[in-house]
């Protein structure tokens, strides 16, 4: 029997410091790189994260493995420090964990995601989305 999608979320952020929406900024203001994996319907619906890059959730690990030949420029190394962020802060968990596992230590996810985001006040972005395919 399988232990179900929640004990995976809980083995996911085993060890990983979660930043909240106001850690998150100030992680982005010190040289973070943060990633909005959310869908462009959600997007939509939500607004844009300022200073985010938006990479698919399905090309996430080729794009942020410095290792690999379809890495964005950004991904430098692998102690880069990595937030991401999705609509309700779950699947960001699920991600975190792959680039860990991929070697990327650093990575983290914003609580609550971009809905927090949002709860907490913070501004959205009123500039095109920096999508990288």
């Amino acid at each position: 029997m399988s232990p179900g999608v929640d004990a995976l979320l809980e083995q996911a952020r085993a060890g990983v410091r979660r930043l909240t929406p106001h850690q998150t900024v100030e992680a982005v203001r010190t040289g973070a790189l943060l990633i909005d994996t959310r869908t462009e319907r959600q997007r939509q619906e939500q607004g844009e994260l300022p200073g985010a890059i938006v990479v698919d959730r399905t090309v996430l690990e080729w794009r942020l493995d410095p290792a690999s030949a379809w890495r964005i420029p950004e991904a430098t190394g692998y102690d880069l420090r990595i937030v991401l962020a999705c609509r309700h802060g779950y699947s960001s968990s699920l991600a975190v964990a792959s680039l860990r596992a991929l070697g990327l230590h650093r990575a983290t996810d914003m609580i609550g995601g971009v809905q927090a985001w949002l709860a907490a006040g913070l501004p959205m972005s009123d500039r095109p989305a920096d999508v990288r395919y």
